[in-house]
């Protein structure tokens, strides 16, 4: 498919189809998202991959709360064969931008315009969402409740220095997915600031 046809496909899928994915299919997507932009070659975020029915369980049951009722949104969700937690490690770039050829001695995060950390992350979510476009599948970005970091962690074994930055689920759609109403798609002239703001 060419880039600006998945561009133009590019939306969040709600309700998945229980239908599983090709081995192919789950390593396409991973390796999409190693292919992300990182800042000083720093390398700093890292993916953990959620296949197998147990492990999504075993996600679903930390990050949720268990004596809330289920929404359509959980409902919906559930059934992606694959969940794709992208992880961003801050002491990695505060390291790396403290060597030699970088020369910020001490490493000191006010140096930072803007966490480049998560700034990456979000890049390889980007790039694991477009990747499943592309493969003509549907795929959903969300976050970890802040209040089930420590039960996710806990579950998965995830060192500290790791920071969930969000959630790619991927799958079929359902053959019911319709696309949702939203705003209006602001014009480029509201957005793009020509010359000066």
């Amino acid at each position: 498919m060419e880039l600006t046809e998945v561009l133009r496909r590019r939306r969040m899928v709600r309700r998945f189809a229980p239908e599983p994915l090709t081995d192919r299919e789950v390593e396409t997507v991973l390796a999409a998202a190693l292919r992300a932009p990182s800042a000083g070659s720093t390398q700093g975020t890292e993916l953990l991959a959620l296949v197998t029915p147990a492990d999504r369980s075993r996600f679903w049951a930390a990050t949720t709360d268990p004596d809330a009722e289920e929404t359509a949104w959980l409902a919906g969700l559930r059934p992606a064969p694959l969940l794709l937690v992208v992880c961003a490690c801050k002491e990695a770039y505060l390291r790396r931008y403290a060597e030699a050829d970088k020369g910020w001695d001490p490493a000191d995060e006010a140096r930072w315009s803007a966490p480049y950390w998560d700034i990456d992350a979000g890049m390889a979510a980007l790039l694991a969402l477009l990747s499943a476009v592309d493969l003509g599948l549907g795929a959903c970005f969300f976050g970890v409740p802040p209040d089930r970091l420590g039960a996710f962690r806990a579950t998965f074994a995830v060192p500290e220095r790791f920071r969930p930055v969000g959630v790619v689920a991927v799958g079929h759609a359902a053959p019911d997915e319709a696309p949702r109403p939203r705003p209006r798609r602001r014009a480029p002239g509201e957005q793009v600031h020509r010359g000066q703001w």
